[in-house]
């Protein structure tokens, strides 16, 4: 499609998006929702990857405070964010976008190993690429591993998909004057201590001239608007 701003895209989804209404476990509804939304986006011609956390199915700090050793709480959470990758899989392919899930830990029978050419060669065919497994590393956030995919495809763009439309000094929900920002920089956001993604994540997107934008999914046009250049949320960049 003309008027595009950007042509590859790396959506940050958190588990919490595929929660049922009692905010637990794999809801169909929720995944299918999130589907038509990236089919959308896939129809305008935008190059789609995808990177899930787990939240829905394991919090690694449950498990750490109950005395559970780091490195195991972590690759549980690995382990789950592929749950939710097939079942996001399932639902757009329901909808008719080809997809393919990769995974840094290694399951061949449920998913492809990532290789970052193979999943360049993917979004370049038209479809839509998920990353679970994170980095396949332990003390590594799902935020760190969107931001390192993301530099690794070449996204022009790390989109943070959230329920609120952009980055606030404070809880929206909490606070009635919370102060919504437009833009940002990478070191604004560090410094303020802003919760638009962990430290890491930032710091390599800074690296990387990554923009990060956080935007709520859940707006019908907050993301086929800001494709084509009328952002709506928060841009972080510079």
């Amino acid at each position: 499609m003309d008027g595009l701003k950007y042509h590859r895209i790396l959506l940050k989804l958190s588990g919490e998006a595929l929660s049922s209404p009692q905010g637990s476990g794999i809801d169909p509804k929720a995944a299918r929702d999130i589907a038509l939304r990236v089919r959308e986006v896939r129809e305008m011609g935008v190059d789609v990857a995808i990177v899930i956390g787990a939240g829905n199915l394991w919090r690694g700090k449950a498990g750490l405070d109950l005395g559970m050793d780091r490195a195991t709480a972590d690759y549980m959470g690995m382990l789950a964010t592929v749950m939710n990758a097939l079942a996001l899989m399932d639902a757009l392919e329901s909808c008719g976008v080809v997809t393919r899930v990769q995974s840094a830990i290694e399951m061949r029978a449920v998913a492809e190993p990532y290789i970052r050419r193979r999943a360049i060669r993917h979004l370049e065919k038209g479809r839509v690429v998920i990353f679970g497994g994170g980095t396949g590393n332990p003390y590594f956030s799902t935020d760190t591993a969107a931001a390192l995919r993301a530099c690794e495809i070449d996204a022009d763009v790390l989109i943070k998909a959230t329920k609120v439309d952009g980055v606030y000094d404070s809880d929206p929900h909490r606070n009635p004057n919370a102060v919504k920002f437009d833009r940002l920089t990478y070191i604004e956001t560090l410094n303020r201590r802003l919760e638009v993604m962990d430290s890491t994540a930032i710091s390599l997107c800074m690296e990387n001239k990554l923009p990060i934008l956080v935007l709520n999914l859940w707006d019908a046009e907050a993301l086929r608007l800001s494709l084509l250049g009328e952002i709506r949320g928060t841009l972080v960049e510079g």
